[in-house]
């Protein structure tokens, strides 16, 4: 992997790359998003993004992990990708949900005592930490607060999927943008980075460029 923007230098680690300074917010940790999509916009490919990452990305997304004090994750998409305990100690995942309906508690996620549910205050009760922020859904300037209460985080990661990108760009909580773009075009229908979000125009400011066999690993930053 090579830095091509700003200052390029080559070979550069991921962790080297990602390992800058994000000034927490008084109200909320800084949020960054981590992302991958084809050419075309796409970031699902047989409803997964398996097929548009790379080693290169893998390496991206564990270096951004090993920084991030939270993930966040959308349900469906723990669901589909998999997600377990992770590997760095004390790290905490918090499954964003409107109901909590289809959450299985027992997944290891769950019964390592890592992950914890992000819910509106009128979703049912869970025997699990729970954030509760907003009514009929979550609002997330408000969750945002509480998992910083919760795990006394500085850094919280989200990972999609798109209708959580969407709803936290509506927000307007993102700090930073980790986009990779795979060279491949995909077509289809599948989902584009914040589906569903309303009209909106929120300006980044690009931090970095990284390239790797074609890939792209850009970093945006929230203009202030």
């Amino acid at each position: 992997m090579r830095r091509v923007l700003p200052d390029p230098v080559d070979p550069i680690t991921a962790r080297e790359a990602y390992a800058v300074a994000r000034p927490r917010p008084a109200d909320r940790p800084w949020v960054g998003l981590c992302m991958v999509a084809g050419i075309d916009g796409s970031t699902v490919v047989d409803d997964n993004s398996r097929a548009l990452s790379s080693p290169a990305d893998t390496q991206v997304l564990l270096g951004l992990r090993s920084l991030a004090d939270v993930l966040l994750v959308g349900a469906s998409t723990v669901r589909i990708e998999g997600y377990g305990p992770p590997s760095k100690p004390g790290q905490r995942v918090g499954v964003v949900s409107r109901s909590g309906a289809g959450i299985d508690l027992t997944r290891p996620l769950f019964a390592s005592g890592a992950g914890f549910l992000v819910l509106p205050a009128d979703a049912p009760t869970f025997d699990v930490d729970t954030v509760r922020a907003g009514t009929g859904d979550v609002d997330l300037v408000a969750a945002l607060a509480g998992i910083g209460e919760l795990t006394g985080a500085a850094f919280v990661q989200c990972e999609g999927g798109a209708q959580l990108n969407a709803a936290m760009a509506t927000a307007d909580v993102l700090d930073e943008i980790n986009l990779t773009v795979s060279p491949v075009v995909s077509g289809g229908d599948g989902p584009r980075l914040t589906l569903g979000a309303p009209p909106l125009l929120h300006r980044f400011d690009l931090a970095h460029v990284l390239e790797d066999d074609g890939f792209l690993f850009t970093r945006y930053v929230r203009r202030r």
